[in-house]
């Protein structure tokens, strides 16, 4: 073999260990990046190298989760200095300790701007830091925490360092494939007691309140669970940090192109993203939309209102009822200065406190003190609410910015300052409050007693009553534990809206979590609810004796006043129909998923209807009311229409028709006449549903205008079954299975209940591969007939119309 031709296979084998040498562990200047490399940290966490975002056509150097499958840039070097696509460039160190970008031309487009007197090395660590530092010392010359670009990391910090000088804060991409620095920055602002600002330009958008001690006085706490909040406020520095609480949760901090700040958290099972929390929430999040001394809030149908209604004006009553709140308000008595005092307001998001002054060791005494003494001194606060409070803000010139909230988590107390004759009239207030409070101490007790030995004779004649005529215990007592009414509040941080998880007849679910760090989903029956106090009771006392792993476990319930609420377990992956019918979410079900949940749905429903000791007919069964735990297995949920029956169970008619179109038998929704092969009906409808990805209520096909069971009947007799399966399974469907579940499906949704198998069967259907029935043809709907009869959809009875429930809870 000659010299030339050994030269060549060198060459060759050189480059192709360049091309499969893909993961390094540092960058130094003898050891540099291509674009075949990535750099990757020591536990494999992080990796950095070089992108292209969406479809552009320009390429940068970033930083990414590597074990995520979703490329999510949290760092770009060069987002001011793109490099073309097509161009070759390289990352390495050059004497003496400086980290460079290197074009195909041998420029520098980017540089870490850092010299050594040693030779200096690159690494990037499992926080997602880049860090320049010296080889043998490791001192660190620089690091990419000091220059976040839209993306806050745990460890990362925002704010300002008045040593050197440095400030961290984030800046917006300017679109998905355009990293570049956008409109909207996110910093902290020093100006007074400092506090977050999110601004678009000069001009600021949004301004979350300033830090209490515990969190930030215009928002709810409702990531307390996943991260832990850090703000230092010194003499050296203003920072605000996170961490995470539990170290396998992947979370991040971003400002996003369009302006909103948003944190995401990385869902494993569904491989995605998932949007946890976003600011601005709402109207009243829009910075000074109020002005003045005016205040907003979300609950009136006015949002905007004047601080005090009593003690401030609208500064132009014309422009403020047609919504031109642009004067603000103005006080109705003018200060003196002299004689001034304060006057109490709870639960508010703190004004705009750029104009502020703040002592971080006073107490509330020496505040006020301070305050009143400066007669430019409009309000104070503490600092730090733990505790009794403690610190000193002050506020110069007018109130603006500020928001009430309704009692709960959200804001805190302030102390504005009035004139004495306002203070008088709050001082008499406080006189009449205290005058009726004493004539109440007086009265109260009478009348207790009074009531007191009412109930007691009432209650022991009811029981010498109950014990001669129903000599037997009662079968339907509550076996739960009890939660107070606060406790589920402050779990739900008071009902807020960002912690609504669902809705439906019955009212509202929330996501709650307990101090233990249990989280709940609580359902909370609406006073207006079409579901009274029997489908409360109802439920308390079926589902508290169920348990079964495909059955939603109830963990308790609470009764005060007009308040009744469910405490469940929290399903994280909330309902089935908000994952079938959903096009995103749908796309992460994969037909073994799929398969499986239709079986645990079976199981479930074979021991409502044989294993367990009441033995139950669910009568509302539909996707809405089956949720999905954090492995995707599924529960049966709502037990709030349902009825037990005797070892003999024989059909039972009701006049009261319950249940949701496109779920229920024809034999309930017509006569009133239900069964276990009722619920075997809604089986079969969902196993459909969850086949083809489709709603059978609403479904009409633009053929033959059937709904979703006439239209898998056709499909079925003409042997194109598969044809039903939902296109975003693709080729991946186990066609077997498929077809089998549909023929189980059919089999369950047939127009005679004698024709329906119990649902034993049908567990034993689906888990082996032995010869099924051939379905008869069901009942199904074109275009308002009822096929398999000659009822049409207009003879239902008309008292059922009222009474169908039409939930649609998206998580518990």
């Amino acid at each position: 073999m000659g010299k030339a031709t050994i030269l060549v296979l060198l060459l060759v084998s050189l480059h192709i260990q360049k091309i499969y040498t893909a993961q390094i562990d540092l960058i130094s200047d003898s050891r540099f990046l291509t674009e075949s490399d990535t750099l990757v940290s020591p536990a494999g966490i992080f990796e950095l190298g070089f992108f292209r975002p969406g479809n552009s056509d320009y390429k940068y150097v970033g930083i990414w989760y590597k074990k995520i499958s979703v490329q999510t840039v949290v760092w770009v070097a060069n987002r001011d200095f793109p490099l073309r696509a097509a161009s070759s460039s390289t990352l390495k160190i050059i004497s003496p300790g400086n980290l460079v970008l290197i074009n195909n031309t041998n420029d520098i487009v980017w540089s870490s701007n850092t010299t050594s007197s040693v030779n200096a090395i690159a690494q990037l660590d499992d926080t997602g830091n880049l860090i320049v530092k010296e080889r043998i010392e490791e001192k660190i010359l620089w690091q990419s925490f000091d220059y976040p670009t839209d993306t806050l990391l745990p460890g990362m910090k925002l704010g300002r360092s008045f040593l050197t000088g440095k400030e961290w804060h984030l800046s917006s991409w300017k679109n998905s494939q355009d990293p570049a620095p956008g409109e909207f920055t996110w910093i902290t602002d020093t100006n007074g007691f400092p506090q977050d600002l999110l601004k678009q330009g000069t001009s600021i958008k949004f301004r979350i309140g300033p830090w209490n001690g515990i969190w930030f006085s215009g928002f709810s706490p409702v990531n307390r669970n996943i991260i832990k909040a850090d703000m230092v406020i010194n003499s050296t520095e203003v920072t605000y940090s996170y961490s995470l609480i539990n170290s396998s949760v992947i979370s991040r901090l971003v400002v996003s192109s369009s302006g909103q700040i948003e944190r995401w958290v990385w869902v494993a099972e569904a491989k995605k993203w998932q949007l946890f929390l976003q600011l601005q929430r709402d109207f009243c999040d829009e910075y000074n939309i109020c002005y003045a001394h005016g205040t907003c809030s979300v609950l009136t149908p006015q949002r905007c209102g004047c601080l005090d209604e009593t003690r401030f004006v609208p500064r132009n009553q014309k422009a403020w009822e047609v919504a031109d709140w642009s004067g603000g308000c103005v006080r109705r008595t003018p200060l003196d200065c002299r004689t001034d005092g304060f006057i109490k307001y709870s639960y508010v998001k703190l004004p705009d406190t750029r104009t502020s002054w703040y002592n971080m060791s006073m107490n509330r005494k020496e505040c006020e003190e301070k305050c009143l003494k400066n007669c430019s001194c409009m309000a104070y606060s503490d600092t730090d609410i733990r505790g009794e409070g403690s610190g000193c803000l002050l506020w110069f010139n007018e109130l603006k910015d500020i928001r009430v909230f309704p009692p709960g988590n959200d804001g805190q107390d302030i102390f504005i300052r009035m004139a004495s004759s306002e203070l008088v009239t709050a001082a008499q207030s406080l006189h009449e409050k205290k005058k009726k409070r004493l004539n109440l101490k007086i009265i109260l007790p009478v009348v207790f007693l009074g009531v007191l030995l009412i109930v007691f004779s009432s209650t022991w004649f009811w029981y010498a009553w109950r014990k001669r005529h129903d000599p037997k215990p009662r079968k339907d007592s509550m076996e739960l534990p009890l939660f107070s009414f606060s406790t589920l509040a402050r779990a739900t941080a008071s009902f807020s809206p960002n912690n609504k998880i669902g809705e439906g007849g019955f009212g509202s679910v929330y996501k709650g979590v307990l101090e233990e760090g249990l989280e709940i989903a609580v359902k909370r029956l609406s006073k207006t609810s079409t579901q009274g106090l029997d489908e409360f009771k109802n439920e308390v006392i079926f589902i508290s004796k169920l348990q079964h792993r495909n059955l939603v476990k109830l963990l308790g319930c609470s009764i005060q006043g007009d308040e009744k609420l469910l405490i469940y377990e929290y399903m994280p992956n909330r309902s089935l129909d908000s994952c079938i019918f959903d096009k995103t979410r749908s796309s992460l079900l994969d037909w073994t998923t799929r398969f499986n949940i239709i079986k645990g749905i079976a199981r479930g429903l074979l021991y409502l209807h044989q294993d367990s000791r009441l033995r139950i007919i669910h009568r509302d069964l539909k996707a809405s009311n089956v949720l999905l735990d954090k492995d995707m297995n599924p529960k049966i949920s709502d037990f709030g229409m349902a009825r037990s029956f005797g070892g003999n169970e024989t059909p039972a008619k009701t006049e009261r028709v319950v249940g949701t179109y496109g779920y229920m038998s024809p034999e309930y929704a017509i006569n009133g006449v239900f069964s276990i092969k009722s619920d075997v009906f809604s089986f079969g409808v969902i196993v459909l549903e969850i086949v083809s990805g489709k709603r059978n209520r609403g479904f009409i096909h633009s053929e033959h205008d059937n709904n979703l069971i006439g239209h898998a009947w056709r499909l079925h007799n003409e042997g194109r079954s598969m044809e039903l399966i939902d296109t975003t399974l693709g080729q991946s469907s186990n066609s077997s299975e498929v077809i089998r579940s549909i023929i189980v499906g059919l089999l369950c949704v047939q127009q005679s209940p004698e024709d329906r198998p119990d649902i034993s069967s049908v567990v034993g259907m689906l888990g082996n591969e032995g010869a099924l029935l051939k379905p008869k043809q069901p009942a199904f709907f074109t275009k308002g007939i009822l096929h398999g009869s000659n009822i049409s959809s207009s003879s239902y009875p008309t008292c059922s119309t009222n009474d169908l429930t039409v939930t649609e809870v998206v998580a518990r």
